[in-house]
Formats: structure tokens, sequence, C-alpha cells
């Protein structure tokens, strides 16, 4: 690992003030769990580092009169035992509980989970985002490509997003808080992510020089929500695919659907094709079948990942039909 600058601030405007203006001069660190290893592999090279442990506002679950505030430090584990998002958001608490080992959800944080960067093979083994070679040319197609996306895998990007939380939070319409030099500004996480179009993009819309500071849920009472993912083993594994659903039910029938995948796209997946499938439909075994068809219609096989369709398929039905058993 290469020497660097630790900082320490106490504050967000320290922390803006800390931040270099482009990427790779300066890296925030949380709890480090993604952060580390880059560093190690001397896949990034920070002159400094910002820790933002001690930053006390950007801790904390909050209840609030339109929903929920997570602070951006808050630990993924924290999700999982608090008794007010099991309560209220068991579609969040679900998704965090699957996150990793326990070990790594006691330290890694929520923000850097919804900014950690991809696990493509390629890129972790040296290759750049985009993974191409001299000529331009991606080794993803030429390549070992059975975990790569299906959907949105026209490229140049054909890594999957890693973040198992944000299909979840996209479900129940999160939106963030980004803080910057111009000072605190929001956007729906759904509309954060992006697919790079070059190797100097990061997968998101945050500045260099801006933070996550927290997660705004909006209340999803009176609707059903589940999650559900597939994974190789059980064991502490990445997903292969996996679905977030809410669903709000009126007399007997599906009134409004959000359907988001993850791990099978460049950015999390909402479904509009699966969520057209449910609209004014009863939950049923046919219905969530519909739906999962729907999910992968467009779906694109690169040579060795083709199964991951049926898998995709299979993670949106279960997840309809276990928000089905779900009480209001």
């Amino acid at each position: 690992m290469r020497a660097f600058e630790y900082t320490s601030p106490t504050t967000k405007q320290q922390v803006i003030e800390l931040l270099g203006g482009a990427w790779g001069e300066t890296e925030i660190l949380a709890g480090g769990t993604d952060l580390l290893d880059l560093m190690k592999e001397d896949l990034i090279t920070p002159k400094r580092l910002v820790n933002i442990k001690d930053i006390k506002e950007l801790h904390g679950i909050q209840a609030t009169k339109s929903g929920l505030r997570i602070g951006a430090a808050v630990k993924i584990e924290d999700l999982v035992e608090s008794p007010y998002v099991r309560q209220h958001y068991q579609v969040i608490a679900d998704a965090a509980r699957e996150i990793a080992s326990p070990q790594i959800r006691h330290m890694a944080t929520v923000g850097g989970n919804l900014c950690q960067r991809p696990r493509c093979w390629y890129f972790r083994s040296g290759w750049g985002l985009l993974a191409q070679d001299k000529d331009g040319k991606s080794l993803v197609l030429q390549g070992d490509n059975r975990y790569h996306a299906i959907l949105g895998n026209s490229g140049p990007a054909y890594f999957v997003h890693p973040s198992s939380l944000a299909p979840a939070l996209i479900a129940c319409e999160a939106r963030l808080q980004i803080f910057g030099p111009k000072g605190s500004r929001e956007v729906a996480l759904e509309k954060f992510y992006r697919a790079p179009a070059s190797s100097d993009q990061r997968e998101h819309t945050l500045e260099p020089n801006e933070m996550v500071a927290e997660v705004l849920v909006p209340s999803i009472a009176g609707t059903k929500s589940a999650f559900y993912e597939v994974r190789q083993k059980d064991a502490f594994d990445w997903p292969l695919a996996l679905a977030a659903v809410v669903l709000k039910v009126n007399a007997g029938k599906v009134q409004l659907a959000r359907v988001v995948m993850g791990h099978v796209a460049p950015t999390p997946w909402r479904s509009s094709e699966a969520e057209q499938a449910l609209v004014g439909k009863a939950l049923s075994e046919e219905a969530a079948q519909a739906a999962g068809n729907a999910a992968v219609e467009n779906a694109r096989d690169l040579g060795r990942n083709g199964y991951k369709i049926q898998l995709a398929r299979v993670a949106v039905k279960r997840a309809v039909l276990q928000a089905a058993k779900a009480g209001a």
C-alpha cells in the first residue's frame, strides 16, 4: 500500500474542504471494507484519506414525519438490528441481512455500500473499469463473462452493480442527501447511478468533492414488500441475481408496483415491464410468473451468463410471491 495522508474531520464542511477536485486524489474512509482492498491491490492510489467516522450527524437511524432517515455512516448491521426498520421497512432489513458476513456488516456503512466499486474480476485485476484491451475491445465479451450483466449490457460497461441494499432502497423510492461546496442537494437514488461511458467516470453522479450525507426513505405503510436473492452458495457470497418489490394492493388487485433487480446490470435495474405485468392483477402464481417473464424479456446473453436470465426471472417471481404473503 502506498503512503497517504490521513485526516479525521469532525464536520461535513471540513470533509468538503479536504476532498480533491478529481477522482483518485482523495477518498472518503467510512467502514473501509472495500476501499482498503482497492488500495492494497494498487487499483486506487489516493494521496489523502478523509475519515468520516467522527462526524456525529452522519450517524443514527431516525423516524421522521415523512418516513425514515438513515445516516451515511450507519453500519449495515444497525439496519438489521433496528426494531423500527424491521417493523416498518422489512424489505430494507432483509436486504441488509443478506449482505456479506456478520463481521463485515459490523464494519461496512450504508453510504459505503451504496458507493462501492464493481466486483468485476477484470476491474479487480487491473484491467480498468470498462475492461478493454489496448485496441479498445472488451475483454468481457471476448472472455469469461459468467457473472456479468444481462440487462443494460449494450456496452461499454458490462459489470453488475454490487450493492444489494440499493435495489431495496430504490423500491422504497429513497432519496440521497448529498453535501458539497454549494451546500446540500437531494437526488432520487434511482437517478444517482449511471453506466459509465468512459473509464474516468464513476458509477454514480457524485462529484469528487461531494459526499453522501444521509438516505431519506418515505413511508411505505399500507404496502406489501419483499426481497429475494439467488446465490451460488448460502455462505458469504455475492448474489447472482436479486429482486426487491414494493406493492400497493387495493380491492385484491395490484394498484402500484415497484420492482427493482440487482446484480444483473451496471446499475440497480428497475423493471417497468414487470411492474406493468402486475398492475391491475390479483396477486397469484400466474401474475408472479408473468412479472418474472416480463422482467427479463429484454435480457441478453453475453455468451456464458445466460443462466442468469432464468435466475433473475425466478428472483422476481419469488419476491412477488413473498410480498403477497406479507402483511400490509
